[in-house]
Formats: C-alpha cells, structure tokens, sequence
C-alpha cells in the first residue's frame, strides 16, 4: 500500500512538471487566410497578441488556406487538412470567393449550396471534437454600404452566416459589420480601397491588426 501511494504521488509530480497541452487553432479559409501567417499577417498578428497577452504559450496556431478558395473547396479538402491535424479549434472564414466569383469569373457558389456546404463543414468539424468559430465574409470593395457591386450579396450571405452560427451555436467573428462600421468612421472619402484591404479584398496592415484583434478577442473568450 506504501509502495502504491508511492507511485501515485510520483505520478502526480510528472504530470505537474510536464508543460500544459497548447490549444491546436487552425485558420480555414481562401487566399487572405493563405497571406496570413505571413509577416504582417492576421494569423501571425494573432500570435502577438497572444504573447503580449501571457497566452502565447497556450496556443499553436495553423493557417490552412488557399487561394481561390470557396467553401466547397474547404469541404473536399477538410478531411486531410483540418481534421487529420486533430484541432481543437476551427476559424471557418470563407465567402468572398463564393460571393466575388459571380461577377468575376462567372461561377460562385449559389446562397442555398453555400448553407447547405457549410452546415456540412460545421457538422464534421464538431464530430471530431473541436470547436468552430465562424466568421462573416468583410468586403469586396470598400465603398460604403451598397455603392459596391456585391454588396447585397455579401450582406445576404452574412446574415446567413449569423442565422446559422446561432443555430448551432457557434461564436461568429462578424467581419462583415466590422468592416462597414469601420468604413463609416474611417473612410470618409468613400474610397474603393486602401483603408483596411489593398484591393478591396485582400488586407492591408490595418486590415490585417483588426481581424488579429477581433479573433484573438474570440478566442481567448471560448467557453
């Protein structure tokens, strides 16, 4: 019995040593995901935030996006890189391309199939344990509100992002309201671009610090 207890008091004191597991954070998204574990980027921003926060130690974060990307690419590819990475934490930021691709290049992804491929990616995301967190697409085009060509569209898929996050709910990162909000205070000469994206896309530095802000706001607030 002595040599027991023993053993469980040793036991006890390795696993007290042995440093916390970090939290894995993957970041699933198109090309301004892809940019964002590079230097500047809202990912490695993320990871700043966290170290001047005493988090820094808590989390690894991974981006896994790709260009061109629309939330059915994110579907066929999730199993191989999300899930077989064993996350505990999913960033789903997808719908520009699904919205922008319409007009550019005549394809994107229909409001319905859009729904419906999302519920899918959230479904398969929670049975494997991890935790998702949503995000609302910000802009094509920084004009405001409804002086840009896919702003209807971008507001419809948001609203859909929001009816679905609270749905299942999941904690929703709203870009979307985010970027206009900032637009009305910030971008009083109504420009196209050049406040928080570099082509009314894609991030600018700016851009890139207040998505850092906002994820980092919601991921240090997960329940």
């Amino acid at each position: 019995m002595k040599y027991a207890l023993m053993m469980l008091c040793a036991s006890v004191l390795v696993a007290m040593s042995l440093p916390a597991r970090k939290k894995k954070v993957i970041f699933f998204g198109d090309s301004i995901t892809q940019a964002g574990v590079e230097k500047g980027g809202y990912i490695t921003r993320i990871g700043e935030n966290l170290q001047k926060q005493g988090k820094g130690a808590d989390y690894e974060l991974i981006g896994s996006g790709i260009g061109g990307n629309k939330v059915y690419d994110l579907y066929l590819r999730m199993d191989s890189d999300v899930l077989a990475k064993k996350p505990d934490i999913v960033f789903v930021y997808v719908g520009v391309n699904d919205v922008w691709h319409k007009t550019l290049l005549g394809t994107g992804t229909d409001l319905d199939k859009f729904t419906r491929f999302y519920s899918a990616l959230l479904r398969k995301i929670k049975a494997a344990n991890a935790k998702v967190i949503m995000v609302t697409p910000a802009v094509i085009g920084e004009k405001k509100d409804g002086d840009n060509a896919q702003d209807k569209d971008l507001d419809i898929y948001s609203q859909a992002l929001r009816d679905l996050a609270a749905q299942e709910q999941c904690p929703l990162v709203d870009l979307r309201k985010i970027f206009l909000d900032f637009n009305i205070q910030h971008n009083t000469g109504n420009e196209a671009k050049g406040i928080l994206t570099t082509d009314g896309v894609h991030l600018n530095d700016t851009g890139n610090q207040l998505v850092a802000d906002k994820m980092t706001e919601s991921l240090l607030n997960l329940k």
